[in-house]
């Protein structure tokens, strides 16, 4: 009794019966299904399972004679071949321990009499899973433009496709490697002119392969360093005689975040009634001696930036 079920994956139109069509995986196994149907008078005589690659010869790997039983002849598949169940009524084969060499043609031919030879062949399709990756790529704010993330899609088959999710402005380059084994390593660069606007935005990476359920996505950030830029909060122009606990804050914006916040006055030394905390200036009371120009700078491993206020005292 036959195996087959869903005659119309088969190719019907002829007796040596096979599926057109496989897929497999590297370090898997395969089974290659071969039956001959409406035989009638046509004795079987032999069958044989020959391997023939996409550019190369043929090559005859498993052979059934009801006399002198199973041979495997081909040493590339030793100890990887065998059959299922033995018979000329079903010679279908089992391959294990994959590889992505394997991918080829498969012929099932039968040695019958009156008839001659007859075969059906089958195409094995190795697909392999890409190892899939992605990272932002530290850079500093120019005006030229730079690669700002990356993307690959490692030794799959079929090629994967990779594609960018953002608002960003950009343009990005895809490269496809050949490798050894017969599959494909895709790697895609994003690259665009980094400002300080652009540090922490997101951009994502998504890679679709046949062997994936869905596609794999890699949000990331990006990162772009910048030297500080300085902001001074807090001055409201109401600094009169006498006013107490007046507060200016030092704003620095910069990537990496600034190492030293530092105080001071153009003309030298902050006045005594003035106190530094951190990146706060604490003006205890307001004299004389806060009208002053008041100079803020931040330090980080790029550079430095200041800003400078002038204070006005109302009333003096």
């Amino acid at each position: 009794m036959s195996g087959f079920t869903g005659l119309n994956m088969f190719l019907v139109f002829q007796r040596v019966r096979v599926e057109p069509e496989v897929t497999a995986s590297p370090n898997g196994s395969v089974n290659l299904r071969c039956e001959f149907t409406n035989s009638g008078i046509t004795k079987l005589t032999q069958v044989s399972w020959m391997f023939e690659r996409v550019e190369g010869d043929r090559h005859n790997i498993a052979v059934f004679h009801p006399l002198y039983g199973a041979s495997f002849p081909n040493k590339d598949f030793d100890g990887r071949v065998s059959f299922t169940q033995g018979s000329l009524e079903n010679p279908s084969i089992r391959i294990d321990k994959l590889r992505m060499a394997d991918a080829g043609r498969y012929i099932c031919e039968y040695a019958t009499y009156p008839s001659g030879n007859e075969q059906g062949t089958t195409t094995l399709i190795m697909l392999a899973k890409p190892r899939n990756s992605a990272i932002a790529i530290p850079v500093q704010a120019s005006s030229s433009e730079v690669v700002v993330a990356r993307c690959e899609a490692a030794q799959g088959k079929p090629e994967a496709t990779i594609s960018w999710i953002t608002t960003i402005a950009g343009r990005y380059n895809h490269t496809s490697v050949p490798e050894r084994d017969g599959t494909v390593t895709v790697k895609s660069e994003y690259r665009m002119i980094p400002t300080p606007a652009e540090n922490g935005k997101e951009i994502t990476c998504m890679v679709n392969q046949r062997t994936q359920i869905e596609p794999k996505t890699f949000p990331l950030k990006l990162v772009v360093e910048y030297p500080p830029t300085v902001t001074i909060e807090g001055y409201d122009n109401n600094w009169y005689m006498g006013r107490t606990n007046a507060v200016l804050t030092c704003q620095a914006d910069a990537n990496p975040a600034p190492t030293d916040v530092t105080w001071r006055a153009a003309s030298g030394q902050l006045p005594p009634s003035v106190r530094v905390d951190q990146n706060r200036l604490l003006v205890r009371k307001v004299d004389e001696t806060v009208n002053t120009t008041f100079v803020c700078e931040a330090k980080n491993s790029l550079g430095s930036g200041k800003k400078e206020l002038a204070a006005t005292i109302i009333g003096e």
